[in-house]
């Protein structure tokens, strides 16, 4: 049963207690590595295959990392300013020419599919089967949502046609359904 799930099965991370437990299991059992993708994904709204490919010196005391998105051939600034306390602890030692998720195995960055791997192995252990690499996407995605209330932003952020693509991806239709009827009752 080692397939990957369809994307829309993925979730994000709802609540800070979830992204917690999340950032625990990642440290525990997949190391700094991973733990520092993940909230480095969280954070970003980038897609793994964009975010395995950085070397340190893209992000170390950056304001901003310029990207191509690999999957849409689209230019990204992605805004670093919240997370460079946790990138300058991350790259302490790195050299600038390093890469910025090296893999075990070799000169090169870790993969996608072992991002992938880290990510569920991560959730099972605090018994999630909803997690992929899409999830730091959706979280950061979520989490956006909420806090603003544009979806219109979001769909630019994320390269999406239309704003039913972004609620539908980061799962907010549900979520919003259920609090307009709370409470509701004739």
């Amino acid at each position: 049963m080692g397939e990957k799930k369809a994307i829309y099965d993925v979730q994000p991370l709802r609540t800070r207690e979830e992204i917690e437990d999340m950032k625990h299991s990642l440290r525990r059992w997949c190391g700094e590595r991973n733990l520092f993708m993940f909230v480095f994904g969280i954070n970003t709204g980038l897609r793994v295959s964009d975010i395995v490919t950085l070397k340190v010196a893209d992000v170390k005391d950056k304001t901003h990392v310029r990207i191509v998105e690999q999957k849409s051939g689209k230019v990204r600034n992605v805004n670093l300013r919240a997370i460079q306390p946790e990138i300058t602890e991350y790259t302490r030692g790195m050299s600038p020419e390093d890469w910025l998720f090296p893999s075990r195995k070799g000169n090169g960055h870790i993969t996608p599919t072992q991002a992938y791997r880290a990510l569920v192995k991560a959730g099972e252990m605090i018994d999630r089967t909803d997690i992929g690499t899409h999830t730091m996407r959706k979280t950061f995605g979520y989490h956006h949502y909420k806090r603003n209330k544009d979806v219109a932003a979001l769909q630019e952020i994320f390269n999406h046609s239309a704003p039913s693509i972004t609620k539908r991806y980061i799962g907010i239709r549900q979520d919003e359904i259920d609090e307009s009827l709370e409470g509701f009752k004739l």
